[in-house]
């Protein structure tokens, strides 16, 4: 499995090697020991969920606020989405930017991204199915909404698909009042929060 860091800190790209024969293939969708060598610490688990969608279907822009967020390693078992990652963090050098990614069962890549970062995609076939490793439970009144449509965001929806956008989140919030209610989270705590954890899931060093 190949680890490579996106452009937005805190965000990370993983393709699996697969193995083919005439039963079909196999591969590892999630290592720890390759995550822990990469990122420097091991991803709790404390949940795994699933979302079955429709061709068209956006979900996001979602995120839960730092502390204790919640990081996510993202996966596309069946059908094929456009993930997004959104750095929502204010004072970060990529504020405002996003790293697309498609996930599908060709390459089988999944995307990590870490707890105050947000996270969007958009259903390319249908029935498409996503998996995440969640580092903490769901937590509906920390978790946070920007619009997928946000002008200020300019997020990179595809234009031949017609979009399906639930209530909820079609009544989300812009960028600009989330700021101005200071709702969105801050890099420096989120740097901090991070280096808390990191030092925390990795244990004392040998002594």
């Amino acid at each position: 499995m190949k680890a490579t860091e996106l452009s937005i800190s805190g965000a990370w790209e993983f393709l699996p090697q697969q193995f083919s024969d005439d039963r079909g293939r196999l591969l590892v969708w999630y290592d720890a020991e390759v995550f822990a060598d990469a990122l420097g610490f091991e991803l709790p688990v404390a949940q795994a969920n699933q979302s079955v969608s429709r061709r068209g279907v956006i979900r996001g822009v979602h995120w839960t606020d730092v502390p204790t967020g919640q990081a996510k390693y993202v996966y596309c078992p069946q059908g094929a989405v456009l993930d997004l990652v959104v750095d929502l963090r204010v004072g970060s050098p990529t504020f405002g930017q996003h790293e697309v990614t498609r996930l599908d069962t060709i390459d089988n890549r999944a995307v990590y991204l870490a707890e105050g970062l947000g996270h969007a995609f958009v259903a390319l076939e249908e029935g498409s199915i996503v998996s995440y490793l969640c580092s903490t439970r769901y937590a509906p009144a920390r978790e946070r909404i920007v619009h997928v449509r946000d002008e200020e965001l300019a997020l990179a929806w595809p234009a031949d698909i017609e979009p399906i956008v639930s209530e909820r989140d079609s009544r989300a919030p812009t960028l600009a009042e989330l700021r101005t209610a200071g709702l969105l989270p801050r890099y420096d705590e989120c740097q901090r929060f991070y280096r808390a954890q990191r030092t925390r899931r990795a244990g004392p060093g040998p002594g």
